[in-house]
């Protein structure tokens, strides 16, 4: 996994409340067995007509925020179904980062898992972001997880508050197979001493 520590990129506005799983990535498109190719979906609903042509004016097809890696979008982000499609999707369409007031748990930790970080602001300090994002072109955040802060070129700086935890596992690009690789000395030393026996032949 990735590690996350320092990122600047563009910010695109997603401005809606209880953006669901669904929403993120339909149903309809979670056949695939790779990880890889969700981002072209991404909002397919908002983005595509019934018959798949597209829809004018989403705020990810504008020029302007054309290769955003940073969405600010409105509270409760991510609720819905657990699917973990939906940050593959995010992230293959070049996010590495949502902002927003408040996060739906499952999505926040599949999030934490796909190495994809997960800023909760304030609802104000979300607001303004919006507003920056509008109203300055090629308007661009860092988002510095080593310092737990968000800031812009125009005087903007907010902390933002993250488990410690899910901290250690995004600065070090840990996953669950990561963590448990790290003993993997002990492991091995644990294999050692209890040898697999071989199975009876019948």
């Amino acid at each position: 996994m990735k590690p996350f520590r320092t990122h600047r990129g563009r910010v695109a506005p997603l401005d809606r409340i209880n953006v669901d799983t669904d929403q993120i990535i339909p149903k309809q498109f979670l056949k695939r067995i790779e990880r890889t190719g969700f981002g072209q979906f991404l909002f397919y609903d908002w983005r595509f007509a019934a018959d798949g042509v597209r829809n004018s004016g989403f705020v990810l097809d504008e020029p302007r925020y054309k290769g955003a890696s940073i969405l600010v979008a409105g509270k409760n982000f991510g609720c819905g179904s657990s699917r973990e499609h939906a940050v593959w999707a995010l992230a293959d369409f070049g996010f590495r980062a949502v902002i927003s007031s408040s996060f739906a748990d499952i999505f926040a930790n599949n999030s934490t898992k796909n190495g994809f970080l997960t800023v909760c602001l304030s609802e104000g300090e979300v607001a303004e972001l919006m507003q920056r994002s509008r109203g300055v072109n090629d308007y661009q955040l860092t988002i510095d997880l080593e310092q737990c802060e968000v800031r812009d070129d125009q005087g903007f700086r907010a902390k933002f508050p993250i488990d410690e935890f899910v901290r250690h596992c995004l600065l070090n690009g840990l996953d669950d197979i990561g963590l448990t690789l790290q003993h993997e000395a002990e492991i091995t030393d644990y294999e050692a001493l209890h040898p697999v026996q071989s199975a009876l032949v019948t």
